[in-house]
C-alpha cells in the first residue's frame, strides 16, 4: 500500500481526512477518472459542482482539514445554510430550503469520492463512515389532473409556436421522458413508422427505445412537416428559431411548461417538466400497465424507484375506495332513507 501523507495522520490522528488545500487537485483526478471511464456528461457536471461547493465551504469556513466534524458542518450548511443571512453558498438569493432528494444526492456522491480516495490509497478510512445517512423521502409531487393537462394541451396549441409546444407537451405524458432526455433528442432519433424514440441520453447514457401513441405521432410528424431538418439536428429547437439552430434546453423546457401552466390557470401543482413524468406514471400504471413495463419506460436500473409511484397509486386507489366503495355507499343511501332525504 502507498504511503499515506503523515500530514492527514498529524491533523486528524487518523487518516480517514484530507487537508483542504489537496482537495482541488484529488477532486480533479476524480473527475479525470470519471472521463475516463466515460461517466455521462451531467453525471460528472453534478460531481463537480457538488465537490465545488465543498471547497468553496471548507474554505469560507477556513477550515484545513476535511475530517468528519468539518463533513458534519457541510451539510448541517446544506441543510440550513438558507437560513443564513449571506444564504446558501454565500448566495442572498438562495433562500428555499434543500429537499430530501438533494441531501441523499450530496451523500451519494460524497461518500462515491472518499471511497475512491480509498481505492487509490490516497486515505484509509472514508470520512464519511460514521455520518447517518440522510432520510430520502419518496417524492411526493402531486402529478397533473385530467383537467389539467386538456388545458395544458389547449394552451400549447395558441402559442408562438405551437407545433412545437403541443408535441412536447403530448411526448412527455405519453413517454415519461426526463427534462435532459427530452432536450437531447435528434430528428433521427424518431421513427414514425414503428412509432417509438431512441433515448440516447438517458441516465447514465444509457440507450433505451420508448414507444409512443398515435396521437403523439400526430403531433410530431405535424410538427416536423413545418420545418426543414436534417438527421443530426435536434429535434426540438428553441424560441430563436430554425436559423439559429439551437435545441431546447432544460431551462428553455421549463420556462415552456411555466408559461404554460400560468396561462392555463394551474395551481396547487408544481410546474415542471418532472410533474408531466409524474402523470404519466401514475397514469400508466393507474390504466393497468405493470411496474416492470414501468420500469423499462423510465429507464431505471432497479424497482426501487418505480416502487414508488406503484405506492402513490395504490394510495390513490385506496381514496377512490373510500369514495365509492359499494358498501360505503349502501349505508349513506340506507341512512339518507330512514332520515327521509
Amino acid at each position: 500500500m502507498r504511503k499515506i501523507d503523515s500530514s492527514f495522520k498529524q491533523t486528524t490522528g487518523q487518516s480517514a481526512a484530507v487537508e483542504t488545500r489537496q482537495l482541488k487537485n484529488l477532486c480533479e483526478n476524480w473527475h479525470l477518472a470519471g472521463d475516463i471511464a466515460r461517466h455521462s456528461p451531467r453525471t460528472l457536471g453534478s460531481r463537480r459542482e457538488l465537490l465545488d461547493k465543498l471547497i468553496w465551504f471548507l474554505q469560507d469556513r477556513k477550515i484545513e482539514t476535511c475530517d468528519v466534524h468539518a463533513l458534519r458542518r457541510f451539510f448541517q450548511h446544506v441543510t440550513h445554510g438558507h437560513k443564513e443571512p449571506n444564504g446558501r453558498w454565500g448566495n442572498p438569493r438562495n433562500r428555499k430550503p434543500t429537499s430530501p432528494g438533494t441531501s441523499a444526492t450530496y451523500d451519494r456522491i460524497l461518500r462515491a469520492f472518499f471511497n475512491w480516495l480509498i481505492n487509490q490509497e490516497d486515505i484509509e478510512v472514508s470520512p464519511m463512515a460514521k455520518i447517518p445517512k440522510p432520510q430520502d423521502r419518496p417524492d411526493q409531487v402531486q402529478p397533473f389532473s385530467d383537467d389539467h393537462l386538456l388545458h395544458l394541451i389547449a394552451q400549447s396549441r395558441k402559442t408562438t409556436h405551437p407545433r412545437r409546444d403541443e408535441a412536447i407537451i403530448l411526448l412527455l405524458l405519453d413517454t415519461g421522458l426526463r427534462a435532459s432526455e427530452l432536450c437531447g433528442l435528434s430528428v433521427c432519433d424518431l421513427d414514425l413508422q414503428e412509432q417509438c424514440i431512441t433515448v440516447r441520453h438517458g441516465k447514465g447514457d444509457k440507450v433505451r427505445n420508448v414507444p409512443i401513441s398515435s396521437p403523439t405521432r400526430k403531433a410530431l410528424y405535424h410538427y416536423l412537416n413545418e420545418r426543414e431538418s436534417e438527421p443530426g439536428e435536434a429535434l426540438f429547437l428553441s424560441d430563436r428559431g430554425h436559423a439559429a439552430g439551437d435545441g431546447l434546453t432544460r431551462i428553455g423546457l421549463m420556462r415552456l411548461i411555466n408559461r404554460l401552466c400560468h396561462s392555463a390557470g394551474i395551481q396547487g401543482v408544481r410546474c415542471s417538466p418532472h410533474t408531466l413524468r409524474h402523470s404519466f406514471a401514475l397514469g400508466f400504471l393507474k390504466n393497468g400497465g405493470n411496474q416492470f413495463s414501468l420500469m423499462a419506460l423510465l429507464g431505471h436500473t432497479s424497482l426501487a424507484m418505480t416502487s414508488r409511484y406503484v405506492a402513490l397509486s395504490q394510495a390513490d386507489v385506496a381514496r377512490q375506495h373510500r369514495h365509492y366503495s359499494p358498501v360505503a355507499n349502501l349505508r349513506a343511501s340506507s341512512a339518507g332513507k330512514r332520515t327521509g332525504k
